[in-house]
């Protein structure tokens, strides 16, 4: 309801004005919490421990990731990768929703597609081989392994698109220009009596595709 002398407009633009307050304190002591985290995690080394914390629902935060793995808050790109890197340490992925979390509270975010994009690739060899590692748009680096596998989804224009996982249940798209450079390396094999095309990686074997249906795609 509009204060008394106020047209109904100016009421509105009031009551966005204090909701992008309250906005920006929620997202100010939810920065002062995450760091307060992070450095209490092995004096700053590592990855908090969020997979332990249950802290109560603080509601959602006006917060996205989008496809392309930029994050906004409020509509607006966040311009700064370090602020960024921080709240890619306390991201929880829960019953296919995400949150933000910190010992004393959880908020939801929106996520377009994966949390994280796989940005860069090494291709190394290892005692099992050939060995994958990526580096993520937060400049994490995994190894694709048995623990961190490769998955492949069909796209919308009929190609694949790979997706790597991180940790938990949290993945990273990787970039198309990547992806051709894990078809340019991939081969066939039998994988359950099928021929299949896929690559290899840390003594594993990720199946892309049929093979006959890469062949004939050829």
């Amino acid at each position: 309801m509009a204060k008394q002398g106020q047209t109904g407009d100016q009421g509105l633009q009031d009551n966005k004005l204090e909701g992008n307050k309250l906005e920006g304190n929620k997202l100010e002591g939810l920065t002062v919490a995450a760091r307060e985290a992070v450095n209490a995690t092995a004096a700053g080394k590592g990855l908090p421990p969020v997979h332990l914390w249950n802290p109560p629902f603080c509601g959602d935060l006006d917060m996205r990731i989008a496809g392309d793995g930029t994050w906004f808050y409020m509509g607006t790109p966040i311009g700064r990768p370090a602020l960024v890197r921080l709240f890619s340490t306390i991201l929880k992925r829960e019953d296919g929703k995400h949150f933000l979390v910190t010992p004393v509270e959880k908020v939801g975010i929106r996520v377009d597609d994966a949390p994280f994009m796989a940005v860069e690739m090494l291709n190394e060899a290892g005692d099992r081989g050939r060995l994958l590692r990526f580096r993520t748009n937060v400049d994490d680096w995994v190894p694709c392994d048995s623990g961190h596998r490769l998955r492949f989804e069909m796209a919308a224009d009929g190609g694949l698109t790979p997706y790597l996982h991180v940790r938990a249940d949290l993945w990273a798209k990787v970039t198309r220009a990547l992806y051709y450079d894990l078809v340019d390396m991939g081969e066939e094999r039998v994988v359950d009596g099928e021929p299949m095309f896929g690559v290899e990686s840390g003594g594993e074997f990720f199946a892309m595709a049929d093979a006959k249906q890469v062949r004939d795609a050829l």
